[in-house]
């Protein structure tokens, strides 16, 4: 895994902001937040696999919400800014990726990761086998 240094060359000052001082970008200003695409999302500093566009909906909160990932994701106690919040990290770089909460539609398990844009990259269903990602076509096969 890259160090601090090297990471902040590599990404931008939002990516680096959000994923490694735990920083939270603006809601409805962010590239994700109304994404329709299909593919999956992956975490913007290790390429590991978090989220499916098939688990993602529409929240009305301004950034990409979904209902489950689609690998094992952290979950830890936030207690900053005076609230008591689960934040959600990444398991291979520890990139913080936003926040979870249990407002989620009851139709999909009343889950919602609240999940920063800057901290994804997003990778469409037609490409990835190309990106190595092939495993997780069959996602997109139902």
């Amino acid at each position: 895994m890259k160090d601090k240094a090297e990471l902040k060359k590599i990404l931008t000052p939002i990516q680096f902001h959000v994923t490694q001082e735990n920083g939270t970008e603006r809601p409805f200003q962010n590239e994700f937040w109304n994404h329709e695409k299909e593919g999956i999302y992956v975490d913007i500093v290790s390429g590991e696999p978090l989220f499916s566009s098939k688990d993602k909906f529409d929240s009305g909160c301004g950034w990409p919400s979904f209902s489950k990932p689609i690998q094992k994701v952290k979950t830890k106690l936030d207690m900053s800014h005076g609230m008591f919040r689960t934040e959600v990290r990444s398991i291979k770089a520890d990139s913080h990726l936003g926040h979870l909460f249990t407002d989620g539609p009851k139709a999909l398990g009343g889950l919602r990761y609240c999940i920063n844009s800057a901290s994804l990259r997003f990778i469409p269903k037609e490409d990835l086998k190309k990106e190595g990602y092939e495993a997780y076509l069959e996602l997109f096969t139902s």
